[in-house]
């Protein structure tokens, strides 16, 4: 009996580990980070395991960390929620204190590990996490601009695995960054409203004209347009050493006009529906587009 509590106790505390970390979001966000340290990596600056798991387990936690901090900060916003009520803090499963503290190590963890590749990978995964915690979380409850705001460390880590790679920020890394910086505004407007009425009861703002309405929609349309010129910007040969081929360069301006399609319904039907689906189309554009960008690397 003893065993099977213990079982079960030690489940629920991975259960909401993974929650307060927020694992499915974390991994894909680590996902864009390998995705920039293989882009990177070349003759000069040549592929090391080591960097490469010391980058997956400091980008996990760098994550992690900023999404605990949230979660304690929002723990009374979070219980007025659907979506988030039954978060270990808000639900009681898991003390502000516990929460801190978990927090706190994976902050120390994360960057003593990104420090260990380079000085310069560990100063952008502190960024990531003080913008994160210190100005884009309080801001949602103030302005729709904390999207803004919280695209910055949203775009960090696909150009963290390039400054992990080559220990340098230049056009390369700053391109890779730019693109994630564009991607950010439709895909998390799309989440704003197809959840709309659930961010309304917290109060916060997350559409930029504060409304599910053509305004919204159209802007989301725009910066998809920006998005796919950003993308586009390494086959013109203005990048360094980032470059993708014509063929690339075609794959990428099809799956442009992929997630363009589904901006444009959006626009059309203004549905949660299609806003949703908006969603996963981004999420799918971002993963498809790092594939063909270093699927490119290695073939030409």
């Amino acid at each position: 009996m003893n065993s099977m509590s213990n079982t079960l106790s030690l489940r629920t505390v991975f259960l909401d580990f993974k929650e307060i970390t927020k694992a499915g979001l974390a991994i894909s966000v680590l996902f864009s980070a390998i995705a920039g340290y293989f882009l990177g990596f070349d003759s000069e600056h040549p592929f090391q395991w080591s960097v490469l798991i010391m980058l997956a387990i400091g980008g996990y936690c760098m994550v992690g960390a900023s999404n605990a901090f949230n979660q304690v900060i929002e723990k009374d916003l979070d219980s007025l929620m659907d979506r988030t009520k039954s978060r270990p803090v808000p639900a009681g499963r898991m003390s502000p204190t516990s929460a801190l503290v978990v927090a706190g190590l994976l902050t120390i963890i994360g960057i003593t590990l990104l420090y260990m590749i380079n000085p310069k990978t560990a100063m952008f995964g502190a960024i990531s996490i003080f913008l994160y915690t210190s100005v884009y979380t309080p801001l949602k409850t103030m302005t729709s601009l904390s999207v803004f705001v919280g695209a910055f460390p949203g775009a960090i880590p696909f150009m963290l695995g390039w400054v992990a790679a080559t220990g340098d920020f230049g056009i390369e890394a700053g391109t890779l960054f730019l693109i994630q910086f564009f991607w950010q505004f439709p895909h998390f407007w799309a989440i704003g409203w197809f959840l709309y009425e659930d961010y309304e009861k917290a109060g916060f703002f997350m559409l930029p004209t504060g409304k599910k309405d053509k305004g919204t929609a159209l802007q989301i349309i725009l910066y998809t347009v920006w998005l796919i010129i950003a993308s586009l910007l390494p086959s013109l040969g203005y990048t360094g050493k980032l470059f993708i081929t014509p063929i690339a360069a075609g794959a990428v301006f099809l799956l442009g006009l992929w997630m363009l399609f589904y901006a444009v319904k959006l626009y059309k039907l203004r549905t949660a529906k299609a806003a949703k689906t908006l969603m996963l189309v981004s999420v799918g554009y971002i993963t498809l587009l790092q594939f063909v960008y270093i699927i490119d690397k290695f073939l030409r």
